[in-house]
């Protein structure tokens, strides 16, 4: 069958048909140089159009590597996306997993505490002797639900706000004082001072004063659950009417607890005690930080750039802040632990007598040495995993 190859032209088309043998492609036409700008453009059209079968097949190849590309760079995108989140909330994840760890290892020293503050024991050993004879293992772990989820929520809002409330109050002290807190604190051979404190502290009482609108109705609940098989006993109801109500909180979960509280005390029962609460909580966050602020400032001083860093180091002011912290504020702890205890055997419109805080007495210092042990080992767990977790979640954005 003949073969036709057309050569175009803008001014006219020329066919040449080849009978003999098979088709032979034609030489092109030399292209002269362009004299003017219509020749240039004419005789760009004398070259040969591409195939429009090469050309669809290159279409298609183009449209599956960009699409390949394009969820290869979706799939890219969503995991920059979380690596920037999760270090932006680096604070948050790191206080959030770091509390989980903590709360988990100090809770039976945390219950004994909560025991010994409100029923007399003989010491340390007969209260732990006594928990284990009358409930074993699992009395030591009543109500680990709920601060489970209200000290992991508690610790990550209170960094969060600390972290946040602490250059708020630095900038105000550098634009109405002239002193850079930050600055000195990271200065060479830095000593705390009434400025570094004060900022601490304000920011620390902020973070505490906040949580406790989160923290109240969990660890009342919490302080149900560790002592409702002694409430549940009829020779420590104050009333015998009393006994019925104490009883119905025995063996109850977090949820089922907090309903019972409810049905008995109405809503407003879930913040019983909110006002010693509230003292307890900004005094003690206060100083929670200023004393794990100016311990690692002191350590650093003494020991060098980067000691703050060092694992002992962070063990060390960890620790130290949970025992100054809890020493101060112990009789108010103590107080609304005793008072809080005292209302869940009463129903709603039924008077509670107060509390009264009485510092330096012995009575308001049962279980010191366990909180101040718990507490040495919760926040030397809590730093310790804390610093370490923020440090790698901030090296992951260096690879």
């Amino acid at each position: 069958m003949p073969a036709e190859l057309q050569t175009a032209d803008h001014h006219h088309h020329e066919t040449i048909r080849l009978q003999n043998g098979p088709a032979r492609p034609l030489a092109p036409r030399p292209i002269m140089p362009s004299q003017h700008g219509n020749n240039s453009n004419n005789n760009n059209n004398t070259q040969k159009q591409p195939d429009n079968s090469s050309a669809a097949s290159n279409s298609s190849k183009s449209a599956l590597f960009v699409d390949s590309n394009s969820n290869s760079n979706n799939s890219a995108s969503d995991g920059w996306n979380m690596h920037r989140l999760v270090k932006r909330y680096r604070v948050e994840v790191a206080a959030s997993a770091s509390s989980v760890l903590s709360t988990m290892t100090a809770f039976p020293l945390d219950s004994v505490k909560t025991r010994m503050q409100t029923y007399k024991y003989a010491g340390f050993r007969d209260c732990v002797r006594h928990t284990y004879q009358t409930e074993k293992l699992r009395g030591f772990f009543r109500g680990v639900a709920a601060p489970m989820v209200s000290i992991t929520l508690v610790r990550t809002v209170s960094f969060s706000i600390y972290q946040r409330s602490k250059y708020v109050y630095c900038d105000w002290v550098k634009r109405n004082f002239g002193f850079d807190v930050m600055g000195h604190v990271s200065g060479k051979g830095s000593f705390p001072n009434f400025w570094t404190i004060a900022t601490f502290g304000a920011a620390g009482a902020t973070a505490g004063s906040c949580i406790t609108l989160i923290a109240c109705p969990f660890e009342l609940t919490k302080l149900s659950a560790q002592v409702s098989v002694l409430m549940a006993d009829k020779k420590n109801c104050p009333r015998p009417e009393s006994h019925a109500i104490a009883a119905s909180y025995q063996n109850k979960g977090t949820l089922k607890t907090m309903r019972n509280i409810v049905k008995h005390r109405g809503f407003g029962g879930l913040y019983t005690g909110f006002n010693l609460h509230l003292m307890r909580d900004t005094l003690g966050t206060a100083t929670y930080f200023i004393t794990y602020e100016s311990s690692k400032q002191l350590l650093t001083t003494f020991g060098g750039d980067g000691t703050h860093s060092n694992p002992l180091a962070v063990l060390v002011a960890g620790g130290l802040c949970g025992i100054v912290s809890w020493a101060l504020i112990y009789p108010v702890d103590s107080a609304k632990s005793i008072y809080q205890r005292n209302s869940l055997m009463y129903s709603k419109g039924q008077k509670v007598e107060p509390v009264k805080i009485e510092f330096f007495k012995r009575n308001m210092y049962r279980g010191l040495g366990v909180s101040m042990g718990r507490s040495c080992a919760v926040n030397a767990v809590f730093f310790s995993s804390f610093e370490f977790l923020k440090k790698r979640i901030k090296a992951m954005d260096d690879h």
